[in-house]
């Protein structure tokens, strides 16, 4: 049976792949430091306490249970955060990933997925976004998943690491069966942020409705969260079975509105959804959605449950368990 190390593993995308991996037969360990994950997420026997930037601790870990391979999501992701305090990004993100690295060096393991971001290309010129763009990063968030890139891409061509990073924008929805689902203090996703207004009676702000939109509001590539693991399970069998280092877009394609969003909750809910419309946030693109076609014709994948009533549903399921 084939072990997965998974960094990152009690938080939201980490726990779902997680359950995924093993749900495909996998054996799974866990390494989080459980500052923003939850312990809940994770059954006590898989989950080692280890901080990203501990190298002798993840060397232990990987020592003391061989693995095949590591998918990494040990991250910080708050945009408006990253520009607040750089230095915690840069620290937890680029340096924990090169500690990481450098211990899976000394432990002997070859292949990484790296949960990246479409936020490596900034405001884009071509939607749907191909992999080809280059890298223009508009916050200290998305330039640390740049660099966590170029460590990546020089690791392998000097010392034979082989990678995969993957880049979507909005993870959401839950598992099917309710469980895991997402759970972020402080929330910023906006589906559960909907279903808090809906539950307080105070309105959500949803930023901008004045955008070269159908309906004004943004549009983005929402994906849901079961799929996303599975497009991690798929880069990690391509690197098991001696695929190439590569770069893949993860997305649906096409892209929801913010209001398309709205209506959604609503209908799923049976409750209308108290809102207002605030100014749009500096930065903020009409439209981002991500072209996938590269990791549909060579990993096979095709999302399964990112239909938006599915998303919502699912994600309800879990936050009234």
């Amino acid at each position: 049976m084939k072990r997965i190390l998974v960094t990152g593993g009690a938080g939201y995308i980490g726990s779902h792949t997680t359950l995924e991996l093993l749900d495909a037969g996998y054996d799974v360990v866990v390494a989080d430091n459980l500052s923003r994950g939850h312990r809940s997420a994770v059954e006590p026997a898989r989950l080692r306490e280890v901080d990203i930037l501990d190298t002798p601790g993840l060397v232990r870990v990987m020592q003391e249970q061989p693995v095949d391979a590591v998918i990494h999501f040990a991250a910080y992701i708050a945009v408006g955060e990253s520009m607040k305090d750089p230095g915690l990004y840069f620290r937890n993100n680029v340096s924990g990933s090169i500690s990481l690295v450098n211990a899976m060096q000394e432990a002997g393991v070859r292949n990484i997925v790296f949960s990246s971001t479409a936020a490596v290309y900034g405001m884009p010129a071509v939607v749907p976004i191909p992999e080809s763009l280059p890298y223009a990063p508009i916050n200290v968030y998305g330039e640390t998943k740049v660099m966590v890139e170029k460590v990546l891409d020089w690791f392998g061509q000097t010392q034979g690491l082989r990678s995969v990073c993957l880049r979507y924008f909005n993870a959401s929805g839950a598992d099917p069966a309710a469980r895991a689902g997402e759970d972020h203090e402080p929330e910023t996703h906006l589906i559960p942020l909907l279903f808090q207004a809906i539950e307080t009676g105070t309105p959500a702000t949803l930023f901008g409705n004045d955008y070269p939109t159908p309906d004004g509001s943004c549009i983005r590539d929402y994906i849901h969260v079961s799929d996303l693991a599975r497009a991690h399970i798929g880069a990690v069998e391509w690197l098991m079975t001696g695929g190439v280092s590569r770069r893949f877009n993860v997305g649906t394609g096409a892209g929801y509105s913010v209001q398309e969003v709205v209506d959604a909750v609503a209908r799923v809910v049976g409750k209308p959804v108290p809102h207002t419309w605030g100014p749009r946030r500096e930065g903020d693109p009409a439209t981002l959605v991500a072209d996938s076609s590269s990791l549909r014709n060579e990993l096979g994948w095709a999302p399964r449950d990112s239909a938006l009533d599915r998303i919502v549903e699912t994600a309800w399921r879990w936050y009234n368990r």
